[in-house]
């Protein structure tokens, strides 16, 4: 293997994993039970990539280049007989080549990318730690357990990427930019369309309350 490579089974999916993020699976494919049950003997992660254009008949998926590693933090078995993961994001990733095992599986020899710089959160951003901290809590037990960290910019950048209902092709651009600022710079103009559209709805109420 070239120096600095190492090889992952990849998971590909229709969402974008980010760092430190939450992700919960329901496990059906064999490929993928064999793929958990050996991450799980080997404390081992398994990559996450996101579905670019979905497979032809008779062909394959294409992914982005760029995914996270994820790590099974909790597993059981479910009601319908499906296996439940909760997984946790780790660090970026860049495909370098595949190749796919007999079992349908796919490999992937992969570099790992940097980590994003730790800065702290500007005061311009404040206010979006605050809506995390408003937000989080109602999300359930998923973010029970998070490390919450509102005053890292990379953390909360991260957090509001992964559950603003955003385009899968914005979110995977976000995983794909290395600098938290420019994340949030990227994210706040949703963040005030949305606010904007409450507001215009908060005015706009058709129901006469003079009663």
């Amino acid at each position: 293997m070239t120096e600095g490579l190492q090889t992952v089974p990849l998971f590909p999916l229709g969402v974008v994993l980010f760092p430190d993020g939450p992700l919960p699976l329901r496990i059906f494919e064999t490929r993928y039970v064999d793929m958990v049950r050996s991450c799980l003997r080997s404390d081992a992660p398994f990559g996450v990539v996101q579905i670019r254009t979905p497979a032809e008949t008779g062909g394959s998926a294409q992914l982005y280049v760029q995914g996270t590693l994820a790590r099974i933090v909790d597993f059981n078995p479910l009601p319908d007989g499906l296996l439940g993961i909760t997984c946790r994001g780790g660090q970026r990733f860049q495909i370098i080549e595949t190749q796919r095992q007999a079992d349908g599986l796919l490999l992937g020899q992969v570099q790992l990318l940097p980590a994003d710089p730790v800065l702290a959160l500007p005061p311009d951003y404040e206010r979006l730690a605050r809506l995390l901290r408003g937000v989080l809590p109602q999300l359930g037990s998923l973010y029970a357990a998070a490390d919450a960290r509102y005053e890292d910019a990379s953390w909360v950048s991260c957090r509001l990427a992964e559950i603003l209902p955003l385009e899968p092709l914005l979110k995977q651009q976000l995983l794909e930019c290395s600098d938290p600022l420019l994340r949030l710079e990227q994210l706040l103009p949703w963040l005030e369309r949305d606010a904007d559209d409450d507001d215009d709805d908060a005015g706009n109420d058709p129901v006469d309350r003079d009663t």
